[in-house]
């Protein structure tokens, strides 16, 4: 997947949302970073991989795909905050966890390693996590690709709209 073109729109997207909120010259990496694991959280409660008390099923496959692209503008945010970009990622096409509910939380261990220290390594292995939980949850490069146009244009309009 070439990820520039992602970095390119959701540069666009953190310049709007800069202007509309009066927010330029805002250090905003505190605030991408909770938001980044509340939305991890909120994929989390969309699959209920951990809710063993609960019989009821998972969210359906186009709600936890908004849901995982919700974490990838502020994955991409990130590392535009930090100056930290690619082209491409290395990553293994095949989850290495079968159990999602341990991937989600090395997923958070690997978020909280990137806060405590904020080195490309550590973003870069964090943004290979999240494309890791992607193969678990069954999505292709193209489904991420193309619910990340849909809903970067769910963003402009919730901007334009006074969201």
């Amino acid at each position: 997947m070439n990820w520039d073109t992602l970095f390119d729109m959701q540069q666009k997207l953190d310049d709007y949302i800069s202007k509309n909120h009066q927010l330029d010259g805002e250090n905003l990496l505190e605030e991408r970073f909770l938001a980044l694991l509340v939305e991890t959280g909120e994929l989390a409660n969309e699959t209920r991989c951990f809710k063993f008390w609960s019989k009821k099923a998972a969210s359906t496959k186009e709600v936890i795909l908004e849901e995982y692209v919700d974490n990838i503008h502020f994955l991409l945010s990130l590392g535009l905050h930090k100056g930290y970009t690619f082209s491409t990622l290395e990553t293994t096409q095949k989850a290495e966890q079968k159990n999602m509910t341990i991937t989600f939380n090395k997923l958070f261990a690997t978020c909280m390693q990137f806060y405590k220290e904020q080195t490309k390594e550590h973003y870069i292995a964090m943004f290979q996590m999240y494309i890791q939980l992607a193969s678990m949850l069954g999505f292709s490069e193209q489904d991420i690709m193309e619910a990340y146009y849909e809903k970067n244009e769910v963003n402009f309009q919730r901007q334009d709209e006074g969201y």
